[in-house]
């Protein structure tokens, strides 16, 4: 066995809070999101989990997540990469709607296409596909070694950002990973073999 890498969507934010397309948009964590956040920290000190380093994306309700469970940890000034490769899918035209506006506008069926459906982009924006067109290379290229060289590793990402890598890593579909709900604030534990597979999967939750 290799490394550990440890996935965290960030906590509630006030978008997901108001039912809004979020995407690229940037609104902070709501009271519920900070205190997810706080606990996904707990949850990994509990385990004895200390990473080596941390990734997160440009947007701030992932970095302002990633600083709760490193202050959680005792880690506060762990080396933390932010790069845009990890942002959310971006959601084009929808961004900043109401989703039950934008079915009156645009019609239920395309709406839940646009959402659910792994390879058809919103209007401006991405497809699920696109997303991980973007977080794949930056993984395999500045993650995955990390991995490799036996290093616990940190990623406070978005909902689709991860499920573009928990599609590969739990070897599922398009149809599938578009049915998987990640859960804001719930840390989700990878354990790598030497080849980069899966020797073991754990969700934490408490």
């Amino acid at each position: 066995m290799s490394g550990t890498l440890i996935l965290v969507r960030h906590g509630q934010s006030e978008w997901n809070l108001k039912n809004l397309f979020t995407g690229w948009r940037d609104p902070g964590l709501t009271e519920k999101g900070h205190e997810e956040a706080r606990n996904a920290g707990r949850l990994l000190r509990e385990k004895g989990f200390k990473p080596d380093i941390a990734f997160t994306s440009v947007l701030s309700r992932a970095q302002v997540t990633c600083d709760h469970i490193l202050k959680e940890l005792g880690q506060e000034d762990l080396e933390t990469i932010r790069n845009e490769a990890l942002n959310e899918r971006d959601y084009g035209d929808l961004a900043g709607l109401n989703k039950d506006d934008a079915r009156e506008k645009w019609g239920e069926e395309q709406v839940h296409i646009w959402r659910r459906s792994y390879d058809t982009p919103p209007p401006g924006g991405e497809s699920l596909k696109d997303t991980g067109a973007r977080v794949w290379p930056y993984y395999i290229n500045e993650i995955l070694p990390r991995v490799l060289r036996g290093q616990t590793v940190l990623v406070a990402a978005h909902g689709n950002s991860l499920r573009s890598l928990v599609m590969v890593l739990d070897n599922l579909s398009g149809e599938e990973i578009v049915k998987k709900e990640i859960a804001t604030g719930v840390p989700a534990i990878y354990r790598l073999n030497a080849d980069a597979t899966v020797a073991s999967s754990e969700i934490l939750k408490g």
